[in-house]
């Protein structure tokens, strides 16, 4: 076993001498202008022909009559957009799949919202660089199996460590609501089709006693140190958001419904595919949803075959608050959020609106839109200039970006090996 072991850390490293992590940037010294650009500030509000100002990191003026000052950067023609955010993902937890050693996302036990993700963060991480590339600035780094999986935190994408990345620590809790349904197990002789699910009672009153006990410890002045019923304290105080998993009709009412009972302040659905059948009870209790990527089938033979696309649309229509994630992909498929969002727009959703998605709803969803999300006074200089539409493929081809005013490099392995590889088959 051990001679497995080290042939995987031979593999690890031995990858890694594919290109090197950039190293962070420094601290911007200078004020910044970016003139010329059409510019997409997130809240769906598009300024042509604008300019933004930014120093220290927090941006100062922006618009279409906004004097330039310090060093200029002309990106007429181009377009400016707020740096995306990728929420409910185990970035910087796993590195390959299928090599066990560089893979820390989840932990044993069931109901564990002590263990946090932060701490087993790596910021050099070669997948994490890879999203920068196309515009993905920040992420929400998620625990995963379980039932309760963990505390989540949110964190930019250069920097030298866990503590230099972080933006928001420990911002919610993630719980995966049982199915009502469940696919047969084969292994265990059971049909292969969806059939009920005879555990779904004992399994919610199992959550709902670990809630309810967290609640009591909480309010005991002398308890003995419980880790796991400290930390989920915030989220009877508001500080901390509840990430719920569910996507049926009945798990969702029945998840948001017990929670709220249980003193849950604040519920964030996560998945929500059945979640048009019943966007009056979530307007009627205020919660967003972070939407699954478009790309998938659909679940149910009755489902229209567009159905993942247009989810989106059919819940901001509704006026529920929408984010966008990738929770069913690998990793590196987080880097296409900007295009998911672009199908999502090809699908009928505004095309301003569907960049809200992944950009100021997101941010709102999260709690950061204080500082990020949005380009606006005050806020921070997360952004990045882009030849093209940001939201299509073929030219979302990025020439600069910031994250917090720092100018970040966009090289990364893959792009060290697509210039090598160019050169060698004459293509450059």
């Amino acid at each position: 076993m051990q001679r497995y072991k080290n042939i995987f850390l031979l593999m690890l490293l031995a990858m890694g001498t594919l290109g090197a992590q950039q190293t962070p940037a420094p601290a911007q010294s200078e004020t910044i202008s970016i003139t010329g650009a059409t510019l997409h500030l997130g809240d769906g509000t598009v300024v042509e022909d604008g300019t933004i100002v930014f120093q220290n990191g927090t941006i100062t003026a922006v618009g279409a009559d906004v004097a330039a000052s310090g060093k200029v950067i002309d990106a007429a023609g181009k377009h400016v957009y707020p740096g995306i955010i990728a929420p409910a993902k185990s970035l910087g937890l796993v590195e390959i799949d299928a090599v066990r050693p560089s893979d820390d996302e989840d932990e044993i036990g069931g109901m564990i919202p002590h263990v946090r993700s932060l701490i087993a963060y790596n910021a050099e991480s070669k997948v994490v660089e890879s999203m920068r590339p196309n515009g993905v600035l920040l992420g929400q780094v998620t625990p995963q199996g379980g039932t309760i999986s963990g505390t989540s935190s949110i964190v930019q994408f250069d920097a030298w460590n866990w503590e230099d990345a972080a933006v928001k620590t420990d911002d919610g809790i993630h719980l995966h609501w049982p199915q009502s349904f469940r696919r047969g197990r084969w292994w265990a002789g059971e049909p292969r089709g969806l059939r009920p699910n005879k555990d779904y009672e004992k399994d919610q009153q199992e959550i709902l006693e670990f809630i309810r006990d967290a609640r009591a410890y909480g309010k005991g002045a002398n308890a003995p140190l419980n880790p796991a019923f400290a930390a989920m304290q915030g989220l009877f105080d508001g500080s901390k958001r509840l990430y719920a998993y569910a996507n049926g009709e009945r798990e969702i009412i029945d998840a948001v419904s017990a929670l709220k009972e249980a003193g849950i302040r604040q519920i964030v659905l996560v998945g929500g595919y059945q979640a048009h059948l019943v966007t009056d009870f979530l307007t009627e209790n205020d919660i967003p949803v972070l939407v699954n990527q478009p790309h998938m089938l659909p679940e149910y033979s009755d489902d229209d075959y567009d159905h993942p696309y247009k989810l989106p649309k059919l819940l901001a229509d509704a006026g529920i608050l929408v984010g966008l994630q990738n929770e069913d992909m690998a990793n590196f498929q987080t880097r296409n959020l900007p295009f998911y969002a672009g199908h999502v727009a090809g699908y009928g959703l505004d095309k301003e609106k569907a960049l809200q998605l992944i950009t100021g709803n997101t941010a709102r969803i999260l709690g950061i839109d204080d500082r990020y999300g949005t380009l606006a006074q005050g806020k921070s200089a997360t952004l990045f200039v882009s030849e093209g539409d940001a939201l299509d493929m073929r030219t979302n081809k990025l020439t600069h970006a910031f994250i917090d005013g720092r100018e970040i490099s966009l090289e990364t392995h893959q792009t060290e090996l697509w210039k090598r590889y160019a050169g060698k088959y004459g293509q450059q």
